[in-house]
């Protein structure tokens, strides 16, 4: 029997999932888990919820779906033994560091492959069966005939997608959040660029728009032929989202799930119905419907955009227009009835007036309030409404945090709500477990053995996605040349068009971080036919890439998109023969050091300059969509390329570190890659470049990304706060501040346990 998934970003989602019949939930815990915005469990409530869950013979999965920084590897480690002595039925993971540490220390513990770790295709889902993952969260951009590719080639158990909001990149690759300020996508702070409205330059004027908004997926049509493949997991998207939105989407889909083989028609009519008093988004069936790849890319973009579209979800109600102090009583009595860990301004309500819509919300509606400069969005039931019919105003109450200008949303009418039997017991006190102070034993990589990278050798690396760009970037001198592999560059190569300028020897392949099972049979043909003609080195973006080469005799090195934040995650690649690795676009200087020692460094290439795709969407944009350039409204530009591989969005202004290369190659990083992918290279460029390599001067209007000030972190925001105040707290009492454990580093000499190499023995 299909398992219906639900979210559970709250204990009233909880609650309401179960109520309507959901077979299991999954949620997240208070970190590693790409929905840290949600209100998500403490530790005493998600304890309960497994033992009472199990009681019920349902299943509870946990969300560890971000990749970690070096320096948070310890805290993730303890995490994952309290998730292993909890008991949860499985872990949702992204992270190859996960892999690694279940493998030398949890080998009991059940792990599914998360949507960001890009699994799309049954080479990807075969490596993963062979490391143990027991489940695949697939991609949210695949149609019925590729998701059942994947099942009858691989047998393996299946999680997809039918209900909820979609992410326009292709899954795992947006760069666009953490572009902008640091908060990444792949952290858990998407700052949801896709949903902002921007100005476009078009013939005549400007144009605006929420041009990379989609619509929410809704696949309750194609319940029962995904049944008949063999999906195993029907996932609702929807931790942000309230507990009535969860209960009346569960309940849809249980119906049709249950019904469907009575009446097919009826049944899914029936669920459509359950669905009306959803509010969110305009639906679509996205990639479902084409037969062909070139279908679906000329044409699924008018399925899933649409520029008119607001970026918020459900019906609009209108900005706040004034605040002011709620009834204290009211305080008082949602404080009485708060769990212990719901957070303060939760609690702290106000009371605010709208305007600009076209509805007036009631006690009992559920709503949602973003943020103006779209830094938080927050769910939150009406309780209380005054009428001051003197000055004409009606106040509902509010979560604080939110002001004036901030916009406002409806999720669900009252009538369209329930009242759940509650799920955790009412006294948590005997659940205690927590994770505990355990040590991470010491990691080593394995050291370069003599000649081992002698394909990789010292120097700049110049990166280009068409073949007229392999000669323009001869003036850079690099010592190895990096081809991406597209449409145009595959055709010349298998068809020996051009003789370019680099040996062989010389040339890295670069293979495309998406590969769908439409795909990846002709690719492997290609790889095959590629290798017999003597390219012997490869980047791989894709696990796909490294099933399909594994056996060809090849140089691999791991690309970009093989997320490597830390040593954990490097050592889970090298034991499948990766020997190389380019450090990923988002990461930052000091991570950079910490994941690689002094011994190592000349295993990696480092990105000094690129225009890095903010977004990798799997199709070409709309013919309406006739710009290249457009901006946000901060008025930073950005520029869109739509080509039959499909669409990219880039910044105008690249990432650059050239004037720092001096630093990097005194540190050790002497593989320097100046990327051009995507973008086409000029004399000028180069002239650049090279100047700012020679002089150590910074480039002209350029972004550092995360490499100075790293990811966006809350908790250290907090922590600096708080030394803050406890440093203004001692000067007044004249005694000198106390340092927090955080600030006290820890010998790695000093550090009991084992040493691990980076290679497993076999």
């Amino acid at each position: 029997m299909v398992e219906l998934l639900a979210p559970a970003g709250n204990i009233e989602s909880l609650d309401a999932a179960i109520g309507e019949g959901a077979d299991a939930v999954y949620l997240g815990l208070k970190s590693f888990n790409a929905r840290l915005r949600t209100s998500n469990f403490a530790w005493n409530q998600f304890e309960a919820a497994v033992e009472t869950l199990h009681r019920q013979n349902k299943k509870i999965y946990v969300t560890v779906n971000t990749v970690s920084e070096e320096r948070e590897t310890e805290r993730l480690y303890r995490f994952l033994s309290y998730l292993n002595e909890v008991g949860p039925d499985g872990l949702i993971v992204q992270d190859y560091a996960i892999m690694r540490m279940a493998q030398e220390f949890f080998p009991n513990m059940e792990l599914h492959a998360s949507t960001q770790m890009n699994v799309e295709s049954t080479a990807a889902v075969r490596l993963l069966q062979k490391q143990g993952v027991k489940r695949m969260v697939l991609a949210r951009e695949l149609g019925l005939e590729e998701i059942q590719k994947i099942k009858n080639e691989t047998g393996a158990n299946l999680e997809v997608f039918v209900h909820g909001a979609l992410c326009v990149s292709e899954s795992g690759l947006c760069l666009f959040s953490s572009f902008l300020g640091g908060k990444s996508a792949n952290r858990g702070m998407c700052a949801q660029a896709c949903r902002r409205y921007y100005n476009a330059e078009v013939s005549g004027g400007i144009k605006s728009g929420y041009y990379f908004s989609p619509c929410d997926l809704q696949l309750i049509d194609h319940i029962p032929d995904l049944i008949e493949a063999g999906v195993d997991s029907f996932k609702i998207e929807g931790r942000m989202k309230s507990a009535e939105y969860v209960g009346s989407v569960v309940a849809a889909y249980r119906y049709v799930i249950d019904h469907y083989k009575e009446d097919k028609k009826g049944a899914i009519a029936a669920g459509k119905r359950m669905l009306a008093s959803d509010f969110a988004r305009s639906k679509t069936d996205y990639w479902y419907g084409f037969k062909t790849l070139d279908d679906g890319v000329k044409n699924s973009a008018q399925k899933i955009l649409n520029p008119d579209q607001a970026g918020g979800t459900g019906i609009y109600l209108g900005k706040i227009s004034a605040i002011k102090a709620a009834p204290r009583e009211l305080v008082e009595a949602i404080r009485a009835n708060a769990n212990p860990d719901t957070p303060q301004e939760q609690i702290n309500v106000k009371m605010a007036c709208l305007s600009g819509g076209s509805y007036d919300p009631d006690p009992g509606d559920s709503i949602r309030l973003h943020k103006k400069d779209d830094t938080g969005r927050v769910s939150h039931k009406i309780r209380s409404v005054e009428l001051d019919e003197e000055k004409g105003k009606r106040w509902i109450d509010i979560p604080g945090g939110f002001a004036v200008g901030d916009e406002v949303y409806l999720l669900q009418i009252k009538s369209g709500s329930k009242r759940y039997q509650r799920v955790l017991p009412g006294d948590l006190g005997r659940y205690r477990k927590q994770p505990k102070d355990e040590m991470l034993p010491i990691l080593d990589l394995t050291p370069v053995k003599d000649k081992e990278l002698a394909y990789f050798p010292d120097g700049i690396y110049a990166q280009v996605s068409s073949i007229a760009d392999v000669f323009a970037v001869q003036g850079l001198k690099p010592v190895r040349l990096i081809l991406e592999y597209n449409s145009e560059t595959s055709y010349d190569l298998l068809n020996h068009k051009t003789v370019l300028p680099f040996s062989k020897k010389q040339i890295f392949i670069s293979l495309d971080p998406f590969c769908s099972p439409l795909q990846e049979d002709q690719l492997k043909n290609e790889l095959t036919a590629l290798v017999e003609d003597g390219y012997k080195n490869f980047v791989v973006n894709n696990l796909a890439h490294i099933q399909m080469l594994k056996s060809m005799g090849v140089n691999m090195v791991a690309g970009p998109y093989l997320y490597t934040f830390n040593r954990w995650a490097v050592s889970w690649l090298e034991n499948l023969n990766i020997g190389a690795f380019i450090s990923p676009y988002e990461n930052s200087r000091k991570n950079l050091e910490a994941t690689y020692e002094e011994k190592v460094r000349s295993r990696v290439l480092v990105p000094v300059f690129a225009y890095p795709a903010l977004f990798r969407m799997r199709f070409k944009m709309p013919s309406d969509y006739d710009f290249t350039f457009f901006s946000d409204k901060e008025e930073k530009m950005f520029k869109i390329s739509s080509t039959q591989d499909g669409s990219f969005v880039m910044p105008e202004e690249p990432f650059s570190i050239v004037d720092k290369v001096n630093i990097l190659q005194g540190s050790g990083f002497k593989k320097l890659l100046v990327d051009f992918s995507k973008t086409k290279v000029s004399k000028s460029q180069i002239k650049a470049i090279m100047t700012s390599l020679v002089k150590q001067q910074p480039l002209p209007e350029i972004s550092r990304f995360n490499w100075k000030d790293g990811f966006y972190n809350p908790e250290k925001l907090e922590e600096y706060k708080a030394a803050a105040e406890r440093a203004a707290a001692a000067k007044a009492k004249g005694t000198a501040p106390a340092r927090s454990p955080s600030s006290r580093a820890t010998p790695a000499k000093g550090r009991p346990g084992a040493k691990f190499k980076g290679r497993k023995k076999r």
